[in-house]
C-alpha cells in the first residue's frame, strides 16, 4: 500500500491527496470543488467536534441553529463584511424547477425568481446579529455565548480535500456581550481554547497571535489566530477567534437597556474551526507509509489482529484483551476477517495511522505474550499478556506526547530570525517554515513582502517583544519581530 504513496519530498501536493485516498479518509464529488468525507475521515471529525463541543460547553456556550440562507440585502448592512467575502458567494436566484419544453430533463421556471436573492451562507454574522436583535433587550440578556456546529458555503475555484473546499464544515460562535472588556475576554478565552485543542488533541503546536490589519477577518476590530507549521514549511491558519466590536451591533440595530435604564449597543465575537483541522492533522504527522494520528483523536485507538486467522482459542484470548482495553475507555478494533492475510491487514492499519497494533498467535497465546506495534516509531516487541491493557494505555500516552515533541521540534527547526529582504528571500527558498522578521507596522509594507515573495504575516504573537529594529522592506523603524511565512 504504501508503494502506492508519492514521497513527501517528491511531491508533497500529490502525497497529501495520495493519503486522503489511499486511508479512506474523502473522495471526489460530482460537484466541483466539493469533497465526499468518507466514514474513517468523518470519524475523525466527529472525535474533534465531541471534544471541542464539550470545552464550548464548560464555558458556558450553548449551541443553535440559524438558517442556510441569508438575504443578499443582509450582506450589504456591514460594508467590510460584503467586501470580504462577496466574490465568494453562492447566489440562490430562483426557487423551482419544470420540464423542458424543448426536450428532456429539467429547466429553471423563469416564473420562480425570488424577490429577493438569497446567499448560501458563507458564514453566518448577517443572519445571526438580525436575529439577536429581536433576542436582546435588556442587560439580563447578557451575555449571549451561542455556537452553531454548520456547513458554510465559499465558491472556491483551486481546492484540495479539507483544507480549501467550496463547501466545508465548522463551528461558529457568535457571542454577544455588555462591555467591550467582556468581548474582548470571550474573543482570547476562546483562542485559548483553540490552542489548547490543537496542542493537547492533536498534538500540534501553534503559535498563539494577532492578525495584521490586512488579514484580519472582515468586519472585525482585532482577529486571534493559531497558526500551525506543517510538514512543507508551510503555515496553516487553524483556527480564528475575532472581537467585532460594535460594527454588526450598529448595522443591525441590536440595544440593550443597561442598568442606568440608557439604551446601549452590544459588544461581539465570532470564532470557528472547520474541517480543515483534518487537514492540519494528516500534514503535521504522517509520513511515506500512510497516515499518523494522534491517538486521542483516532476513531481506533488499537487494532488486534488474531495470526494467522480467528482460531477459537485465539479469539477466547483476543475478546478478553479487548475487554480490558475497552473498560479503560480505549478504543478497539478487533479484525476477524477470514478473507484477508495478517500481513495485509498490517499494511492497510499502518495506512490508516491506527496508533497501535497488537498481533496474537498460536506461539504468543503457548508464550504467554503479545506483539505490539506502535505506529509513530514502527517498532515492534513483545510484551506480557499479564497487564497488556494498562501497558498500552501508557504506550498511547507516550504516542500522544511523542507526536507533540516531534512536531515542536521540527517547527523549532523551521523558524528563522532574519534583518534583510534578501535573507528573507533567501531563508524563504531555501528553507521555509516560519520567519521572524522587523516590520514597520504599516499596510504598505506588508503589502509589497507579500508582492515580492509570496509570504504573510502570520500573526503578531502574544509573546511579542519589543526590539528595536528596521523594516525589512521599508528600512523604517520596527518595534519587534513578527511571524511571516507562506501559507495554505
Amino acid at each position: 500500500m504504501a508503494k502506492e504513496i508519492t514521497n513527501r519530498s517528491d511531491d508533497y501536493s500529490l502525497w497529501y491527496n495520495n493519503i486522503v485516498r489511499k486511508a479512506g479518509l474523502a473522495d471526489h464529488s460530482a460537484v466541483r470543488g466539493c469533497m465526499v468525507i468518507k466514514p474513517y475521515g468523518f470519524a475523525i471529525w466527529e472525535n474533534m467536534k465531541a471534544e471541542l463541543d464539550r470545552k464550548f460547553k464548560e464555558t458556558g456556550h450553548v449551541n443553535a441553529y440559524f438558517p442556510l440562507f441569508i438575504p443578499k440585502s443582509f450582506l450589504s448592512k456591514e460594508a467590510e463584511h460584503v467586501d470580504g467575502f462577496a466574490k465568494e458567494c453562492a447566489v440562490v436566484t430562483h426557487h423551482r424547477l419544470m420540464n423542458n419544453p424543448n426536450g428532456t430533463g429539467v429547466v429553471v421556471d423563469p416564473d420562480a425568481k425570488l424577490e429577493e436573492e438569497l446567499i448560501v451562507r458563507p458564514t453566518s454574522e448577517t443572519i445571526i446579529w438580525n436575529t439577536y436583535r429581536d433576542w436582546i433587550k435588556s442587560y439580563r440578556d447578557l451575555p449571549l455565548l451561542i455556537n452553531q456546529w454548520a456547513n458554510v458555503v465559499r465558491w472556491e475555484m483551486r481546492t484540495r480535500p479539507f483544507l480549501r473546499t467550496a463547501e466545508f464544515l465548522w463551528q461558529e460562535g457568535h457571542t454577544a456581550h455588555a462591555t467591550k472588556e467582556e468581548a474582548i475576554a470571550e474573543a482570547r478565552m476562546i483562542h485559548d481554547v483553540y490552542a489548547d485543542f490543537a496542542e493537547n488533541y492533536m498534538a500540534m503546536p501553534v503559535i498563539q497571535g494577532a492578525k495584521s490589519a490586512n488579514e484580519r477577518f472582515a468586519g472585525a476590530v482585532d482577529t486571534f489566530t493559531i497558526e500551525a507549521l506543517m510538514q512543507d514549511g508551510k503555515a496553516l491558519q487553524a483556527g480564528t477567534s475575532h472581537f467585532l466590536g460594535q460594527n454588526f451591533a450598529k448595522a443591525f440595530d441590536v440595544k440593550y437597556s443597561n442598568k442606568e435604564n440608557k439604551e446601549a449597543y452590544v459588544w461581539a465575537t465570532s470564532w470557528g474551526v472547520s474541517t480543515r483541522l483534518v487537514g492540519g492533522l494528516i500534514m503535521t504527522h504522517s509520513d511515506d507509509e500512510g497516515l499518523v494520528l494522534p491517538p486521542k483523536l483516532a476513531p481506533d485507538q488499537v487494532v488486534i489482529v488474531p495470526i494467522p486467522k480467528p482460531l477459537p482459542e485465539i479469539m477466547e484470548k483476543v475478546e478478553e484483551i479487548a475487554r480490558e482495553l475497552r473498560d479503560l475507555g480505549i478504543r478497539v478494533k478487533i479484525d476477524d476477517n477470514d478473507q484477508k492475510r495478517p500481513g495485509f491487514k498490517f499494511a492497510e492499519y499502518e495506512m490508516k495511522g491506527v496508533p497501535v497494533r497488537l498481533g496474537l498467535g498460536k506461539r504468543d497465546l503457548a508464550n504467554n505474550v503479545i506483539e505490539v506495534a506502535r505506529r509513530d516509531t514502527k517498532e515492534k516487541q513483545s510484551v506480557p499478556q499479564a497487564g497488556i491493557a494498562n501497558y498500552v494505555k501508557d504506550l498511547l500516552e507516550e504516542i500522544q506526547s511523542n507526536l507533540l515533541n516531534k512536531a515542536k521540534a521540527f517547527r523549532t527547526e523551521k523558524t528563522s530570525s532574519v534583518d534583510t529582504l534578501d535573507e528573507f528571500k533567501e531563508v524563504l527558498e531555501s528553507k521555509g517554515g516560519f520567519i521572524l522578521a522587523h516590520w514597520d507596522g504599516t499596510s504598505e509594507s506588508e503589502k509589497k513582502i507579500k508582492e515580492l515573495t509570496n509570504a504573510t504575516i502570520r500573526c503578531i504573537p502574544n509573546d511579542f517583544v519589543e526590539e528595536a529594529g528596521k523594516c525589512i522592506y521599508s528600512g523604517n523603524p520596527s518595534k519587534g519581530r513578527v511571524v511571516f511565512a507562506k501559507s495554505y
